[in-house]
């Protein structure tokens, strides 16, 4: 399972000299002890000098930029996420650069217990697990010139995410749900299929009818409209400030490559196209490159929604 969850909470911060008694900026991550896969809040506060202005901050986690805006009560917020995979320990860094010259170096680190890497495809049974019978040609052996396409769109998928790092932000409402349906498989939960084990469930599953309409979670450009092996046909949303999301297994995608959406239009028709069991909606994340549950897009609140 991926969503294990970290065990303790480490904050180091380390600063330029200032004058004597000034506080040192501090950097916190909420929550606190997040899953893999957790989108999640880092801010920034007592950074007031009234003689020391700041000019910049900059920062990175998992391999991720993290773009600081204003909040509330002189602070600055981020978002970041914690991959999928973590095992061991993630750091956050920041640097707080000044207009005399300072710099304030932050960082925060969470520990998380060892995971060996997933055996994929293995067989046998899991705890807790779904089992899901589809097509055969899902779960047989497949060829070179298949797992070389199934990397390729996984690629694909991931450059739109490292792309949407340098979108400015396209959204200031709250995110919606892309069905008014009811949830079937919640992020990060185990799938067998056809008695295989594959990896865990990387989105949210929404019941549909095939023809029933899907919707736009958010604001954003679309940035591709495809068919991949295993999502069917899928539709990519930039929503900007590293946020992407996608639309998998359409029937009918309603939208192209390029085209500015609204938060709630209607992008697409539910259908049973890639490995499924039947017609329904993938909803699916992303933070950069890293895979997130969609489910926190859905909670976001200032100053990332609002004016």
């Amino acid at each position: 399972m991926t969503n294990h969850r970290a065990t303790a909470l480490a904050i180091a911060l380390v600063g330029a000299l200032h004058a004597s008694g000034a506080q040192q900026p501090r950097l916190t991550m909420d929550p606190r002890e997040p899953s893999g896969g957790s989108l999640v809040r880092l801010t920034i506060d007592r950074l007031d000098r009234h003689d020391d202005s700041i000019v910049d901050i900059t920062g990175t986690m998992a391999g991720e930029p993290l773009h600081f805006r204003d909040a509330t009560n002189g602070r600055r917020q981020a978002l970041g996420a914690v991959p999928i995979d973590v095992s061991d320990s993630l750091v956050a860094r920041v640097k707080v650069v000044r207009s005399s010259g300072a710099i304030d170096t932050l960082s925060v680190r969470l520990a998380f217990p060892h995971h060996p890497p997933p055996v994929p495809q293995a067989r046998g049974r899991v705890a807790g697990a779904s089992r899901l019978h589809v097509d055969p040609r899902f779960t047989r052996r497949l060829d070179s010139l298949t797992e070389a396409r199934i990397e390729h769109e996984n690629e694909l998928a991931r450059e739109i995410g490292r792309r949407a790092q340098s979108t400015p932000q396209l959204w200031t409402n709250p995110f919606l749900r892309p069905r008014p349906a009811k949830v079937t498989s919640r992020f990060g939960s185990g799938r067998v299929f056809n008695g295989r084990v594959s990896s865990s469930h990387l989105g949210i599953d929404y019941r549909g009818s095939t023809g029933d309409p899907i919707f736009a979670a958010n604001r954003g450009v679309v940035a591709l409209v495809d068919s991949f092996f295993l999502a069917g046909n899928v539709v990519y949303i930039d929503h900007g400030n590293g946020i992407v999301t996608g639309y998998f297994h359409m029937s009918q995608p309603e939208v192209a490559a390029g085209d500015t959406v609204d938060r709630g239009q209607e992008i697409g028709r539910v259908g049973a196209t890639g490995r499924v069991t039947g017609p329904h909606l993938h909803w699916s994340a992303r933070f950069g490159a890293l895979t997130i549950d969609p489910a926190d897009l859905l909670s976001l609140k200032s100053p990332f929604v609002g004016p």
